[in-house]
């Protein structure tokens, strides 16, 4: 799917992103500190920037997706440790930079590593 217009995203942003934004972060974080609903934290997370920008998700492949990454366990003690208090601290800064149009491109950097922060999760391509 190609990527939306940047008028389009414009807008979005200004009627919608700015205000969902920390909304959806703080929702998928409530959801990684259970153990039944980290699964739909971590789609939540993987969401921000879509939500924020209207940008389209990210795609993968489960070879991509294999490719460069930490072991599953090493992942998930990151998770349990640093994970899911660092993901908060981080998506809400970025939620905060996100409100003003100056912070924008700071938000977008700290979306786009919030996989990264919350479960060394790296995404390709």
């Amino acid at each position: 799917m190609s990527q939306r217009s940047l008028f389009v995203r414009a807008i979005w942003f200004l009627a919608v992103g700015w205000w969902a934004t920390p909304i959806v972060v703080n929702l998928a974080w409530a959801l990684n500190v259970t153990v039944v609903l980290a699964p739909i934290g971590i789609k939540l997370v993987n969401l921000v920037l879509t939500v924020l920008t209207l940008a389209e998700p990210r795609t993968f492949t489960n070879l991509d997706s294999a490719r460069g990454q930490h072991s599953l366990l090493t992942r998930a003690l990151y998770f349990v440790l640093v994970g899911w208090w660092l993901n908060f601290l981080w998506a809400n800064l970025a939620a905060l930079f996100a409100v003003t149009i100056v912070g924008l491109p700071v938000a977008i950097w700290l979306v786009n590593r919030l996989p990264f922060v919350t479960s060394l999760y790296r995404f390709h391509g």
